[in-house]
């Protein structure tokens, strides 16, 4: 019998989650084994897991009970929440509403099963910051201004309530945002421009293996990280940096064209006015926000930590597409 750590994976077929539990198969002579936790154990990334000798165990974010099961006998737990999955037609509550529910269930899971280690992946409540500098934006449900962001943000004083031992996982914007539909694009006279509502602030994204990565180091690294919050990131740039960059790896120049806040929000496509607000913040909040995401010490828990030219040169041909 494996005398190995169990950690258990909520999104385990998600990109987070799976970058995880890729992480612990890959070092098959570490000290933690990996409890992939999926609502659906047939599906082919849980079946690809089971084969490369994962633990695969069925639960439901909904279901606390099912998360408690799950996370019975391990030793810590990774738990990510997804505001960005589809409602279902019978569901009766919003996003904001449904994330808050979540993390709640997993947070009280943790606590049954007496975990010696969570990390939560979350971000920033950005609703201080507009306050305190009397921004001007619309509220959205359930009076969030960037419902993704301030839902998990305020759920981290619940895992402190509940004396969980946490690490405040900080994410970002993922370089993969830049293939579905925020990347270069080709203008109306054929050139190649990048459109995004930067103003001229720097950024902080990375790509989304690295935050399971990144995750693996923070349990690798023992109690060191539990009662902090590590705010993650692969690389910082401008809008105008980052048009060079896509320069270079594409061989043609690239223009950054700076988005107005309204513009964006204006856009006619699902939840554009939480992307909108999300993009405020970014810029308005970036002195912050980017100075909270250190990359020497994102590379010394995740030395693997991918530079975003890399993932641009590896990514070439879909940029181009």
């Amino acid at each position: 019998m494996s005398d190995k750590k169990i950690i258990a994976v909520l999104g385990s077929t998600g990109s987070q989650g799976g970058g995880l539990v890729r992480a612990i198969l890959d070092d098959p002579d570490g000290q933690f084994a990996v409890r992939a936790i999926t609502r659906n154990a047939g599906s082919d990334k849980a079946k690809e897991y089971a084969a490369r000798g994962a633990e695969v165990v069925e639960a439901d974010l909904d279901d606390e009970a099912s998360i408690a099961a799950a996370f019975a006998g391990a030793y810590g737990a990774y738990i990510v929440t997804n505001f960005w999955d589809a409602l279902p037609e019978s569901e009766t509550r919003n996003r904001s509403q449904r994330e808050k529910d979540q993390a709640r269930n997993a947070a009280r899971a943790a606590k049954t099963a007496g975990l010696k280690h969570v990390v939560w992946s979350t971000l920033e409540d950005t609703r201080p910051h507009f306050e305190h500098l009397g921004s001007e934006l619309p509220d959205l449900e359930d009076g969030y201004k960037v419902p993704h962001f301030d839902v998990k943000g305020e759920q981290n004083a619940y895992f402190m309530q509940l004396g969980i031992p946490t690490t405040f996982l900080e994410t970002t914007f993922y370089y993969e945002s830049f293939l579905a539909g925020q990347g270069p694009r080709r203008a109306e006279d054929g050139s190649l421009i990048l459109a995004l509502p930067l103003a001229d602030t720097a950024l902080s994204m990375v790509a989304s293996e690295d935050i399971g990565r990144t995750a693996y180091g923070i349990f690798k690294a023992g109690p060191r990280f539990i009662g902090r919050t590590v705010g993650l990131a692969g690389a910082h740039a401008t809008g105008a940096e980052l048009a060079e960059l896509f320069g270079r790896v594409l061989g043609e120049k690239v223009t950054y064209v700076p988005v107005t806040f309204d513009q964006m929000r204006a856009a006619e496509w699902d939840l554009a006015m939480e992307v909108g607000n999300m993009f405020q913040f970014y810029s308005e909040a970036a002195e912050t926000f980017v100075g909270n995401r250190d990359l020497n010490l994102v590379r010394e828990i995740n030395p693997q930590l991918k530079p975003l030219e890399q993932w641009a040169n590896e990514h070439r041909d879909q940029l181009k597409a």
